[in-house]
């Protein structure tokens, strides 16, 4: 077969997976920019000579679609439109030696914590000195900003720590250091991420330190809104909710995977908290930090989830009304403690159960954004479609929660990656409707 003439150092970068995955190949670009590569983000019409996938390897549907793309790529290759084609990421790190069977076409894989080791066979140097410098794949106004790497959880469902490793703190200088340089270029939003947010500080400096990094952040001059995400419920750090409270910068939202309630799952799940610390937790986090939003996930169909175990589950979602949630069904991960029980809940059970869960949240959604209906909110836009502005408010991460829509008329001007002032004027149940003030 023919292969396409060489051409210098233009690399074409895949990102699958989650807002960690996307921080890892901002970084990679960088360094590929900063080694004068010619670098794209999930171009669909590019003449690059090389192909760089970062992969997932969470459950089986973002297996799937990992597994789907590099075979894409590698059919590239043999019909030589590429003349190099590398994997990494968590799909890579857990199952290496399997893939390198199976698809012989990719030249390398490389694991979660590789990034030298790739740097150095593409011919570049991996540059230690390049803190915080990343090529945002996101809109300049916001960014996901990762705290930490790994995860120390035993949690028997997660295959997380086999992927990614022991948690390792990023120093808060560093951390600052980036922050500023984002806010130098345009950032305004900050989405705190890590495996676990709740642990920052024990691995580095011995005790946790969220609530110190959150002040530290805070005062960066730029930054108008910090939003945290994946906060572990077991042994929070109640300091943070005082600086949350605090400080206008920092939103009044937290993410906050749960998982489940009954005692029988938490137990089953490992997650080191009961039902009722859980309930006292939300309670005081709605007490100390008036008029949060909370978001949470779930799993459905755990191995041995009970029918009590998940009516337990609906009481609570539909006792507790929290502002944004989302669901999984279980799958049943290998090399996971949970890959030892049964998977013996029918996989149209397990389906049923989140499509009852969800069916019940719409509702609830809808009721809480009907209260929205004539306060004015701060929004921050983030795009335009279909004949609307289309932004959030403090209470709504990216793509994953509510939106605020402002119809684009020739008397409503809106600059995307700016604020304004919008009062609510329609309500469905995931999104909002409103004019500018």
């Amino acid at each position: 077969m023919k292969v396409r003439s060489q051409q210098a150092n233009k690399v074409n970068v895949i990102t699958l997976g989650c807002s960690k995955n996307i921080v890892d190949s901002e970084v990679l670009m960088g360094q590929l920019r900063a080694n004068q590569f010619e670098v794209t983000h999930e171009a669909e019409k590019s003449d690059a000579n090389i192909v760089i996938i970062n992969t997932c390897g969470f459950i089986d549907n973002a297996k799937q679609e990992s597994i789907d793309t590099i075979l894409r790529y590698a059919d590239e290759k043999e019909a030589g439109k590429l003349d190099k084609l590398y994997v990494t990421g968590c799909l890579s790190q857990r199952y290496k030696d399997d893939l390198e069977v199976e698809i012989p076409q990719v030249d390398a894989f490389f694991g979660t914590l590789e990034l030298p080791q790739l740097m150095k066979t593409l011919e570049a140097d991996y540059m230690h000195e390049l803190v915080g410098e990343r090529l945002l794949t996101t809109p300049k106004h916001y960014a996901y900003f990762k705290i930490a790497e790994g995860c120390n959880r035993p949690c028997s469902f997660c295959a997380i720590p086999l992927m990614r490793g022991k948690h390792m703190d990023r120093p808060i200088e560093d951390l600052v250091k980036e922050a500023s340089r984002l806010a130098s270029m345009g950032t305004k939003e900050l989405i705190l991420i890590a495996q676990d947010l709740t642990y920052y500080g024990l691995q580095h400096y011995g005790e946790r330190k969220l609530a110190d990094l959150l002040r530290n952040l805070s005062d960066v001059n730029g930054i108008d809104w910090i939003r945290l995400q994946y906060a572990y419920p077991s042994q929070f750090p109640m300091d943070a909710l005082d600086v949350m409270a605090e400080r206008e910068n920092i939103c009044k939202y937290l993410d906050m995977p749960l998982q489940h309630i009954s005692d029988n799952m938490l137990k089953t799940m490992r997650r080191g908290i009961s039902k009722r610390r859980t309930v006292e937790l939300v309670d005081t986090i709605r007490q100390r930090v008036p008029g949060i939003a909370l978001r949470t996930t779930l799993i459905a169909g755990h191995p041995g989830e009970t029918q009590q175990d998940f009516e337990d589950l609906y009481n609570f979602v539909e006792e507790t009304r929290f502002d944004r949630l989302g669901i999984f069904t279980y799958s049943h991960e290998d090399n996971t403690h949970s890959y030892t029980l049964e998977d013996d809940v029918p996989a149209e059970v397990k389906q049923d159960r989140a499509d009852q869960i969800m069916e019940l949240q719409q509702g609830i959604s809808m009721e809480l954004n009907e209260e929205r209906v004539g306060q004015t909110h701060k929004v921050l836009f983030d795009r335009k479609e279909s004949g609307y502005f289309v932004g959030r408010t403090q209470y709504d991460s990216p793509e994953v929660d509510n939106e605020v829509l402002v119809p684009a008329t020739k008397d409503t001007y809106v600059r995307l990656g700016d604020f304004a002032q919008v009062q609510i004027t329609e309500a469905s149940d995931f999104d909002l409707y409103g004019k500018l003030v």
